[in-house]
């Protein structure tokens, strides 16, 4: 994989088939004109208890400080499914269906983390990403349906902390430190500076996870974001370890102690554009747009949780019809 300075000629064809706002359907950010879609469904989790429902955080804040620890070491948390969570919330489960309305949420409340009428707690699907095993098992179809899955690009959304350089104020990225030396803790203290301490200081270049030209390099600007473009070939996404050849790789969190981690695209599609993965960043669900195999053997892999959607459709959180 590596950065593509000419985004405009690589992906420039995406923008054509895109609205040209964020609002209606989801071709705000997912191309239109092919032949089928498949909606993956991020997985949710459900924790449950052995011998009681799992409280609610009211009152887990009631209980004393033993029972608390009692519980912790009796959680049981596991990925689900979306058709699992919808069977303990009596609600129903469909192409279109949006996770608040799943988990039958209050107006006003937190959709996040709900209580089923079983007891159990279901959270709710990560946003914008594939866990790297989930990832593997789409690719696998995905390359079996492109004549070039050796060339492709994936397209990284530019606004994740951290993952460009910027003008600022303030000393850029900061990761905190804990001691219980109290000279180093005095040291580490002083190292803050208060940015109001000097309220005329100029911006300066502050660096961020990928080199300096590439930061000031050319974005692939679509409709919904702007994003940073690399060379990829799809085939590298099936290796559950693709984060360890990314560029955008964080080595510098790596330095502090911190595990391999690089942002999933937001778009991946091969050279023959035969179809395109898009995980937007505030979807709890990836659209696949290609040919009706494609998303035929999709939705049939046990491992995915997949359904087949209309061109056009509406994925916005409220737009569940069904389950209201």
């Amino acid at each position: 994989m590596h950065w593509t300075s000419d985004p405009e000629q690589a992906g420039g064809w995406l923008r054509e088939r895109l609205r040209d706002d964020l609002g209606g359907d989801m071709h705000s950010v997912v191309p239109r004109g092919f032949e089928a879609y498949a909606r993956v469904f991020h997985p949710p989790a459900v924790r449950s208890l052995p011998d009681r429902p799992v409280p609610t955080m009211d009152e887990w804040m009631r209980l004393p400080g033993a029972e608390q620890q009692r519980l912790m070491d009796l959680f049981d948390d596991r990925a689900t499914t979306w058709a699992a969570t919808a069977e303990a919330f009596g609600t129903t489960m469909h192409p279109l269906a949006q996770w608040a309305r799943i988990v039958r949420t209050p107006p006003g409340e937190d959709w996040n983390t709900r209580i089923a009428p079983d007891g159990r707690e279901f959270t709710s699907p990560a946003e914008g990403q594939l866990e790297p095993s989930l990832l593997a098992a789409v690719t696998a179809h995905l390359v079996a349906h492109t004549s070039s899955p050796d060339g492709g690009f994936a397209a990284v959304w530019e606004g994740w902390g951290g993952l460009v350089g910027a003008l600022g104020e303030g000393n850029g990225r900061t990761f905190l430190e804990f001691t219980d030396e109290p000279a180093h803790e005095k040291v580490l203290r002083e190292s803050l500076l208060d940015r109001f301490n000097n309220p005329f200081r100029k911006p300066t270049w502050h660096p961020g996870i990928l080199d300096d030209d590439v930061s000031r390099g050319a974005r692939l600007s679509l409709p919904a974001r702007e994003h940073v473009l690399f060379a990829a070939a799809p085939a590298v996404f099936a290796d559950p370890d693709w984060i360890l050849a990314a560029p955008w790789r964080d080595r510098e969190a790596e330095a502090h102690g911190f595990p391999p981690s690089a942002q999933h695209p937001s778009l991946i599609w091969p050279a023959d554009q035969a179809w395109v993965l898009v995980s937007e960043i505030d979807f709890d669900s990836t659209i696949i747009a290609g040919s009706a195999a494609l998303v035929r053997a999709l939705c049939a892999d046990q491992r995915i949780e997949a359904l087949p959607i209309r061109e056009g459709s509406d994925l916005h959180w409220d737009a569940d019809e069904i389950n209201r």
